[in-house]
């Protein structure tokens, strides 16, 4: 990956709407040739996908968890088990297995306590957990979904 392509990974980060021209423009090429990286970028997997961002207030979804899951079970059958069921919860919307005092990491989104209640009912409720422990966000300080790509590397 060269500079042109990391250039053009900034912009893509910043707005996935950006015109191929306007694209081109800002990174020194012709739109053919930008096209093509872009292409290119996608098939050898950097880019996996163009979303619209979604401001979770503003769909009645004003509900940060963090959630902090320890098992006594580290066995790879438990661990599909768990990582199909969690992987489709929909509130579920980042999923990490952890190093160091907890095992699993999720963050949720949901509308209320109430939804969270239901959310945490039907996760214990699933598979063996040794301890689940719930963070509760006050206020989203800094969101972000862009990388820091270095200028090179």
């Amino acid at each position: 990956m060269d500079s042109i392509d990391r250039k053009i990974l900034r912009a893509l980060q910043d707005d996935a709407n950006i015109s191929i021209a306007e694209l081109a423009d800002r990174v020194g090429l012709s739109q053919t040739p930008c096209w093509k990286r872009i292409q290119r970028l996608e098939a050898q997997g950097v880019i996996s996908k163009r979303v619209a961002l979604v401001t979770p207030e503003k769909i009645g979804l004003g509900l940060t968890v963090f959630v902090s899951v320890e098992t006594s079970d580290h066995s790879g059958e438990w661990l599909e088990r768990f990582a199909e069921f969690v992987a489709a919860m929909p509130e579920v919307m980042e999923f990490y297995r952890m190093a160091g005092d907890v095992d699993y990491m999720l963050r949720v989104v949901v509308a209320d306590m109430a939804a969270y209640d239901g959310f945490y009912k039907r996760l214990i409720g699933t598979i063996p957990l040794k301890n689940v422990t719930s963070r509760f966000a006050m206020q989203r300080i800094k969101s972000t979904t862009a990388y820091a790509i270095a200028e090179s590397a």
